[in-house]
């Protein structure tokens, strides 16, 4: 799989803390017990000489993560820890925090040199508290070194959601369609993210792709990793398209670099029809497809959320993602007797589809294509001219995280979360689709998508990521996460009438 640009890389800064009336020593030694068991789960982490028992150490520790250039932060509770300095760091921390403490390793340390860390830990989060500091705490935050190297590993993911979100500037380009205004997007929730957004026209975009034109050396290399990624043959129909397409990728990677300013990361909202084709001469589904592979995702129908949940999802599993339509049931005939469901319901099956913009490598089987529904509309009676230039395919099987960050219309930020399969079973249809089995989903259609007002579109990450991205939502703010539930638990205004007769 291609490296991903475009993506955060995390440095853990660990960083012991200590209550001046207990041993300092005790700290250190758990913390030198600590260090080879996170580079065993691979964590990338630097451990502070700097273990903070006053406000100066805790300044002295700040200075000293920052020179290391570290991101984020494991703040370890090797004995009680002193609430106030430990707090004052987290709190002046500039990246995000994870909180941990030791356990008790025998009854040797019992007798003499206890870190009592259920205490400590309680304090510390009565602090966050009072300082309104949002802190990552595992399921179970107490443990040996073992164990909280493995909660680090977690973290690390959840960091670079973080980390990405906090630094992302999304690029749009042309309005939203009249047809699709679902795919609103309220601006200032993105700013309360952190995210800057920079609007622009399809002119704009349309003159970028003229003036790439005089990059010839350029386009030719990249229509040339187009041919070597299709082929030679049927799944590369259209080799007179290549060049026009990797014109349109070399004007947009360009455009993404000088614009950047003081953003780190990029993600594209791109109108992509019905004006499009018969200004450019093609769809751009292929080159936000291969974008995408590259790290840089590029929602359609200027979906800026959409955008922006892709973009969480690659952070959190270090694959590119893509953005479907939540689209269509499945006829019975479409699927084998005694297909593994992977615990969901015939009536939790839906399929997923968009017209073409899935990376390749998230494919079983592609294709160069054209968009069958653009064609009904721009060009009726020929052969597909200017509505070529899709990506088609099954979705590759496998474990897959359904995902959507969503402003709504009253400026509130909301989430839903589903994990589940993409089905080995051909859907029997056009685009790249995928047939999607996810447990309990039914209802949750009904009670989170419908009954929230989610748009059509949803982010798809390619491995279960679901907890990852629960986590870094939560650190981002948001309260309102929807996943689904199991039959014996109603959501929030379910006709109970309904669900137990």
């Amino acid at each position: 799989m291609s490296k991903l640009i475009n993506t955060p890389e995390v440095k853990l800064a660990v960083v012991g803390v200590s209550r001046d009336c207990f041993p300092l020593s005790l700290t250190k030694s758990r913390l030198a017990q600590l260090e080879p068991e996170l580079k065993k789960v691979g964590v990338p982490a630097y451990i502070s000489p700097v273990v903070i028992e006053s406000e100066k150490d805790a300044l002295a520790a700040l200075a000293d993560a920052a020179g290391q250039g570290c991101n984020a932060a494991l703040v370890y509770l090797g004995n009680f820890g002193p609430e106030g300095p430990t707090t004052i760091f987290m709190q002046k921390f500039p990246g995000p925090v994870m909180v941990a403490a030791a356990a008790e390793e025998d009854k040797k340390v019992l007798a003499a040199d206890r870190g009592d860390a259920l205490c400590g830990l309680l304090n510390n989060s009565y602090n966050q508290r009072l300082r309104g500091i949002s802190a990552y705490v595992p399921q179970y935050p107490v443990g040996l070194p073992a164990q909280v190297a493995g909660q680090a590993a977690a973290f690390v993911a959840i960091a670079r959601v973080v980390i990405g979100v906090r630094n992302l500037k999304i690029f749009t380009f042309g309005p939203r369609p009249y047809d699709f205004l679902a795919c609103n997007a309220p601006i200032k929730p993105f700013y309360d993210l952190g995210v800057e957004v920079m609007e622009n026209s399809e002119l704009d975009l349309l003159l970028l792709y003229k003036d790439a034109a005089s990059k010839k050396d350029r386009i030719a290399a990249v229509a040339e990793e187009m041919r070597a990624e299709l082929g030679d043959g049927a799944r590369n129909p259209y080799p007179d398209l290549l060049p026009k397409l990797a014109q349109l990728e070399v004007a947009i990677l360009d455009f993404m670099e000088k614009n950047l300013g003081a953003a780190r990361y990029a993600a594209f909202a791109d109108k992509c029809w019905p004006a499009f084709e018969p200004a450019f001469g093609f769809v751009p589904c292929y080159v936000n497809s291969r974008l995408a592979g590259k790290g840089v995702p590029v929602a359609c129908e200027v979906d800026l959320y959409g955008a922006l949940s892709e973009f969480m999802c690659q952070c959190a599993t270090l694959v590119p993602a893509t953005l479907l339509d939540i689209n269509n049931s499945v006829p019975g005939d479409v699927m084998p007797s005694a297909s593994d469901l992977f615990g969901a319901a015939v009536k939790d099956l839906f399929m997923g589809f968009h017209c073409g913009n899935t990376c390749s490598e998230c494919l079983k089987d592609s294709k160069m294509s054209y968009q069958l529904i653009m064609k009904r509309g721009l060009e009726p009676d020929g052969e597909p001219n200017i509505t070529r230039g899709t990506l088609e395919g099954r979705l590759k099987p496998g474990g897959i995280t359904f995902f959507r960050l969503q402003g709504n219309p009253d400026g509130r930020l909301n989430s839903y979360i589903a994990e589940g399969e993409i089905l080995d079973i051909p859907p029997q249809t056009f685009g790249g689709t995928g047939i999607f089995a996810i447990p309990h989903f039914a209802r949750f259609y009904r009670h989170i998508l419908v009954a929230k007002g989610y748009p059509h579109h949803g982010a798809v990450a390619f491995k279960k990521a679901g907890g990852t991205l629960f986590e870094a939502v939560k650190l981002l703010g948001v309260g309102d996460i929807g996943v689904p539930l199991p039959d014996h638990l109603p959501y929030p205004g379910e006709n109970l009438f309904e669900l137990f007769k």
